[in-house]
């Protein structure tokens, strides 16, 4: 299996917008070292995924095209999706949960995309959605479990060893793993003294728990959690389990009220929207901050997709 990131971002290139890297006075207070935000929120479509769902498009041959597209998301990969097909000029479906946040369902509309709902646990959605398509000779796009997706949200970090010279550490959000496979796939060769830090709500940890246990781990119910463009399971045979499992060097739960109090601390210190995917990054630097004193610290800042009703609940 190749991971061709520079190839993903030749590909890519001019159609998705390379984020600022952002630094952070407050945080940089709190580890006593240099602190930046890796400003995802501030893509197309509010998230990092616009990057790997467009490579993946775009990789495709026009006959894998022309049989239509299907996949399956929450939200972000969906909208990354949906913008992709109107730059590949390619016809597709999205399946989602039935209770998808309302907002990025409305999100979607703007697209000329189909829409079908099926079950409310997003790794039954998205194993239904295959399912479909395999049935209707359609040609499936994953979220995560994808080479040429993997390649595409490596990009991210392609352009954080470009933005800074040299980075201690990285931490990012973990759900299927598609972001942080392809972000220590790339730091392993560019920036092999890089630690990588995988950060999970403790609702749902499903990647935490398969590498502990040293197999892919289902959660039969999971937890409702302010993560919500993490969570959910991965696919027994997804690739991002290896990659996690060889490249993450290590893994930090955070709670609830920790993400809650993360999304606050960016409205309050640098009036930035962030959701809660990007919180739990930001939590677990709080947590982290005095074992990385002193330390370049990179934060990614995977999204900014939050509704209006959730942010106010939260301040």
């Amino acid at each position: 299996m190749q991971i061709d990131i520079k190839k993903a971002a030749t590909r890519i290139s001019g159609q998705v917008l390379q984020t600022p890297l952002f630094y952070s006075k407050y945080l940089s207070v709190l580890n006593k070292g240099q602190v930046y935000l890796k400003l995802e929120s501030e893509q197309y479509t509010g998230s990092f995924k616009a990057r790997g769902a467009l490579n993946k498009i775009l990789s495709l041959s026009s006959s894998d095209k022309a049989k239509g597209l299907i996949t399956a998301s929450t939200g972000n990969h969906a909208q990354g999706f949906a913008r992709a097909l109107e730059i590949a000029n390619a016809k597709g479906t999205i399946f989602l949960p039935t209770n998808a946040e309302a907002s990025k369902v409305e999100a979607l509309k703007a697209y000329k995309v189909g829409l079908k709902f099926h079950g409310t646990d997003a790794l039954k959605t998205e194993l239904y959605a295959m399912k479909f398509a395999r049935a209707s000779g359609q040609t499936w796009i994953s979220p995560y479990n994808d080479s040429e997706v993997i390649a595409g949200q490596g990009t991210l970090a392609l352009e954080m060893t470009s933005q800074l010279a040299s980075i201690d550490a990285v931490l990012g959000c973990i759900g299927g793993g598609g972001m942080m496979s392809g972000v220590a796939t790339w730091l392993h060769q560019a920036s092999p003294k890089t630690k990588i830090i995988g950060c999970l709500p403790e609702n749902s940890p499903e990647m935490y728990l398969s590498v502990k246990k040293g197999e892919v781990v289902f959660m039969e119910t999971p937890l409702p959690t302010l993560s919500d463009g993490s969570a959910g399971g991965l696919e027994s045979d997804a690739i991002t389990f290896d990659i996690c499992r060889k490249l993450i060097h290590d893994y930090e739960l955070t709670s609830e009220s920790e993400i809650g109090l993360a999304i606050k601390y960016m409205v309050d210190k640098h009036h930035k929207i962030i959701e809660g995917a990007a919180g739990v990054a930001l939590a677990t630097f709080f947590k982290r901050a005095a074992q990385l004193e002193n330390q370049t610290v990179v934060i990614i800042i995977c999204g900014g997709n939050i509704t209006t009703d959730k942010l106010k609940s939260l301040l």
